[in-house]
Formats: C-alpha cells, structure tokens, sequence
C-alpha cells in the first residue's frame, strides 16, 4: 500500500534535480562559464517571456498555432476516428482501405505541403489540411485497433440480443475501443503540434514555429527559448487534458495505471 510520503517523494526527486538544472544554468550562464549568447540564463529568458506575454506579442503567436491545431486536428481526427471505427468493424472496409493507407501513411506529412500549397495555395489551408493528415493516422489506426481487440464473448453477446446499427455502434463499439481511441487522441494531439510547428517554420508569418524561425534568424536566443518553452507548456496542458478526460470516461483503467505506476 503506498504512502503519502511516498507520493510526495515521487514529485520532490524530480522538482529538486531540475531547481539544481536551473541554478547551475543561471550561475554558468552569468559567470561566463558557457555562452550567453547560446545558452541565455532562465532570468533573461523569464524575463523575455513575460515581456511578450504582456505587449501580446507571445499570445498573438499561441492563438493562431492553437487555432490551426484545433482546426487539423478536429478534421483529421474525426475523420479517422470514423473510417478507423468501420475499418475495425468491417472487414470489407479494412480489405478496400488498407493498400491505400498502407502506401500513404509511410510519407513525410511536411512532403505534401509543396503539392499541398500548389492546390490550396498558400492560405490557411494547405496548413490545416497537412495537421489534419498528421492527425488522420494516429487516429484511424488506434480507433481500428480499438475496436478489433474487443473480445469474442462480447460480439457474441452483441450478436444474441440481436445488436444491430447504432444499437451495437454505442453499446459495443464506442465503449470497447474508448482506451484505444483516447490513446489515439493523444497521439493525434502531439504528432498535430509538431507538424503545426514545422508548417509555420516553413511556411507562416505568424504563429510559434514562425517566431521561432525569426528568433533564429536573428540570434535573439532568450525569444527562442520563451517560445520553446510555450510550445512544451502547451504540450503538456494539451497531454493533461486528455489524461483527465481518460479518468472521467474510463475511471477503472486510469485507476489500474495508477495503482501500477504510482
């Protein structure tokens, strides 16, 4: 049975190790031990951040890369959430569909934003529609696995009460694969803000990977250090939403993890 001081030795091991990460980086950035220029201290770069956050600068950024995210990620992922849910449930689906998605989920999502941009121009979106796929596969691919490793038994059961349609889709299919899809989900979210971040490099004026290609540019490190470390927060705040939606929906799995890892 755990303790308390156990949970609390949990979160101080690891909140001491990165307070000494960030004193030492502080008293050798400031003592000239390793360059500045390179590698700025935390207080500057605190410092840079709350600057941008405060003249709106940084928020700007967050809210257009959250709002192309959002976008990517609500098309792809119900998308493949749906065509992964029939895959999972249909054989005929996954014999029709599986060459095609087999050929295509290999390929570099970034190298179709050149044909991409040829199509939809260099709008909006050619940007949407590459998070969207960097969100399509995870998604697909959880939700059809989700739904194949439902046991026997229970399409068995299914099949004697005479399940049929939506009946069986919401009774049987959506519960059984909920783990796999909330997995997907997260997979979904991370590969989306990645890729979000890599678009805007290449090919945005405004946005997180933008302000950091700018900050490269011209050597305004403690910009690009606030702006990787918005892009981690938002990463884990995204990570953290779905992990408190998994211990709502599906309390007997998130409490076994728990009880495993704790």
């Amino acid at each position: 049975m755990r303790t308390r001081g156990a949970g609390r030795a949990r979160w101080l091991v690891p909140t001491v190790f990165w307070v000494v990460v960030l004193v030492v980086w502080e008293f050798s950035s400031g003592g000239n031990v390793v360059s500045r220029l390179f590698f700025p201290p935390p207080s500057a770069i605190a410092s840079t951040f709350v600057r941008q956050m405060r003249n709106g600068e940084m928020l700007g950024h967050l809210k257009l890369t959250m709002t192309r995210l959002a976008l990517g990620f609500a098309i792809g992922g119900s998308t493949g959430l749906l065509l992964g849910l029939w895959m999972g449930w249909s054989r005929t689906a996954r014999e029709i569909a599986s060459p095609v998605l087999a050929a295509l989920h290999p390929l570099p999502k970034l190298s179709l934003l050149p044909l991409l941009l040829v199509v939809f121009g260099l709008g909006e979106q050619s940007k949407v529609v590459v998070i969207a796929l960097s969100a399509f596969f995870p998604m697909l691919i959880n939700a059809m696995a989700g739904v194949r490793q439902i046991d026997d038994l229970t399409w068995e059961v299914a099949e004697h009460y005479h399940a049929r349609g939506m009946t069986l889709l919401r009774r049987v299919i959506l519960p059984g694969s909920l783990p796999m899809v909330l997995a997907g989900a997260q997979l979904a979210l991370n590969s989306g803000l990645t890729v979000t971040v890599a678009v805007e490099l290449l090919s945005a004026q405004k946005g997180l990977g933008a302000t950091l290609w700018l900050a490269w540019q011209t050597l305004r490190t403690t910009e690009l250090y606030a702006t990787l470390f918005v892009i981690a927060v938002l990463g884990v705040l995204t990570n953290a939403v779905l992990g408190l939606l998994s211990r709502v929906l599906i309390p007997w799995r998130a409490k076994g993890e728990h009880d495993e890892y704790a």
